[in-house]
């Protein structure tokens, strides 16, 4: 289009909706032009009132205002190219051909502007039909019988003369190529406005799938500055708490050496006068004068006053244990910091709390359920209940009224005074009937208790949980595409155990079993507590 480009861009008269040349321009109170029927639809099937250029978003649907200026330099490109584009040359011209303004489908000859004069002043050839120039004329007559073709057969589906509608289409359905036209062009402008609604849709869901990334990068960024936070702390304390058993161990020994130092100057003390008394006794027994002999000998012959040694040691120091109470210590930092981070995980999964009720058409026959569907425990006596092929018939179990296909979820079970139970989350497609074996393979996620302080959480291979103190509530969160179901003490703030790497591909349902009676020693009632965090 070098007419065009010539004189402005083609960028410049693309509606950013629709990528086409603007119909019927419009403009934004932020400034932006578009088609009419592009922004409008935008806004019909979007939530909310944006700007698909500037992402300005407006409270209420605006007022869209005609760009006279605008819309003529629109109408002006239009027109230089649909004149650059026809390079169909008039067919009456000699010599040099200027191209064609328009072809008659009467005449099957294309015209230049001088040529077409006569079509346009003269009475009788006004009644001929004009169209912008195409090329092959000859195409548009019928070949059979040398007839325009100015019908169309909707039985066939094929563009006929009028002789053909006498012969070879009789009793066919024939309408004139103008009404068949009008009802095309108007399937063809449904077919655009539903391919538009599919590009914007799926534009939005391009925003939303961003959205959620960016919203995943956040999530990122926090738990690793959480973590770094976190393990620089336990970082500090490691490295303190090992500076402190350095310490006592050194003083430790540093006491030992002071012993040891001060019992060696006090014997080497004694030596010193042990060997001097020894010399003066030498010395007095070498002696041939007599009377200095006896004068001398009294003070010399008993030996010195000495301390008694024979009790005195200096064990080696004892550091047994110094290492353990270090770790014990550095444990117990590390106890109340996985503390913090669980209450603060506990807080961020109750936040999908969802309301769970019990699902009486899965119950088995001796179950009792509360009339709101949140309390369920095991009686002897067995209710006569249909026995359809939701309903568990040997397992004393029954699954919640909700489902789950996608998300995260989480709800909470009261089981205080309780010996046995188990629960959790299952598939959509587990057995009902007959013995049931727990576990991910089978399609049950879940933890139990028995004999009132065995627990144990059921994968694949049995796991045993030995728990610093009995729960009283436990909570169950499960991460739907994460492929996680854990299990959590509510008042402790503690990690029971969590399932990870699960592969999801049905409905979840929670799951609960509150155990046999017992002779009343299991009566009380698994309760599913109304969440409101």
């Amino acid at each position: 289009m070098s007419a065009a480009n010539s004189l402005m861009s083609e960028d410049q008269f693309l509606c950013s909706i629709c990528l086409d040349v603007f119909t019927d321009p419009v403009t934004t109170p932020c400034g932006h032009n578009f088609c009419k029927h592009c922004i409008t639809e935008h806004w019909n099937i979007s939530d909310q009132y944006l700007c698909p250029m500037c992402k300005k978003v407006f409270k209420t649907k605006p007022e869209l205002y005609v760009n006279t200026l605008f819309s003529e330099m629109v109408a002006q490109f239009r027109q230089l190219a649909q004149q650059e584009v026809s390079s169909i040359p008039c067919d009456v011209c000699t010599g040099t051909k200027l191209k064609a303004l328009k072809s008659c489908l009467v005449c099957l000859v294309s015209y230049c502007e001088t040529h077409l004069e006569p079509h346009l002043t003269v009475s009788g050839l006004k009644r001929h039909q004009l169209i912008d120039p195409v090329e092959n004329l000859e195409g548009r007559m019928c070949m059979k019988h040398d007839k325009p073709l100015e019908l169309f057969c909707k039985i066939d589906q094929t563009c006929v003369c009028m002789l053909c509608t006498v012969l070879d289409h009789k009793a066919h359905d024939v309408v004139p190529l103008r009404e068949e036209y009008d009802g095309k062009k108007a399937e063809l402008r449904k077919t655009e406005a539903e391919i538009q609604q599919m590009i914007q849709k799926r534009r939005l869901k391009i925003e939303e799938i961003k959205q959620s990334v960016r919203l995943s990068k956040e999530n990122a960024d926090r738990e690793i500055a959480e973590g770094v936070q976190v393990f620089t702390s336990l970082k500090e304390s490691v490295e303190r708490g090992l500076d402190e058993l350095i310490k006592t161990i050194e003083e430790k020994q540093k006491t030992t050496e002071q012993q040891t130092e001060d019992f060696i100057k006090e014997l080497e003390q004694e030596i010193s006068e042990l060997m001097k008394k020894s010399t003066e006794v030498e010395q007095l027994s070498r002696s041939e004068d007599h009377l200095h002999f006896l004068q001398s000998f009294s003070p010399l012959k008993d030996v010195p006053t000495t301390k008694d040694w024979t009790e005195v040691s200096v064990p080696p120091a004892s550091y047994e244990g110094t290492v353990v109470r270090a770790v014990a210590q550095l444990e117990e930092t590390l106890s109340e910091e996985m503390k913090k981070l669980i209450e603060a995980e506990l807080k961020r999964v109750q936040q999908y709390a969802v309301d769970v009720s019990l699902d009486p058409d899965t119950a088995h026959p001796k179950l009792i359920l509360s009339d709101d569907g949140k309390e369920v425990n095991h009686s002897d006596v067995r209710k006569t209940l249909p026995d359809n092929p939701e309903r568990f018939s040997s397992c004393v179990s029954v699954l919640g009224k909700q489902s789950f296909s996608s998300g995260r979820f989480y709800f909470e079970v009261q089981v205080k005074g309780k010996t046995e139970w188990d629960f959790g989350v299952a598939r959509e497609s587990i057995s009902r009937k007959g013995k049931i074996a727990l576990g991910p393979k089978n399609g049950y996620w879940t933890i139990w208790l028995r004999n009132g302080n065995e627990y144990r959480a059921l994968n694949d291979l049995v796991v045993g949980l030995f728990l610093k103190s009995q729960p009283q509530k436990v909570g169950v969160f499960v991460d739907y595409e994460e492929g996680l179901v854990s299990f959590y003490d509510v008042e402790a703030a503690a990690l029971i155990y969590s399932f990870t790497g699960c592969s999801f591909t049905e409905k979840l349902f929670p799951y609960f079993n509150p155990g046999l009676n017992d002779d009343g020693k299991n009566s009380t009632p698994l309760i599913i507590s109304c969440q409101s965090h």
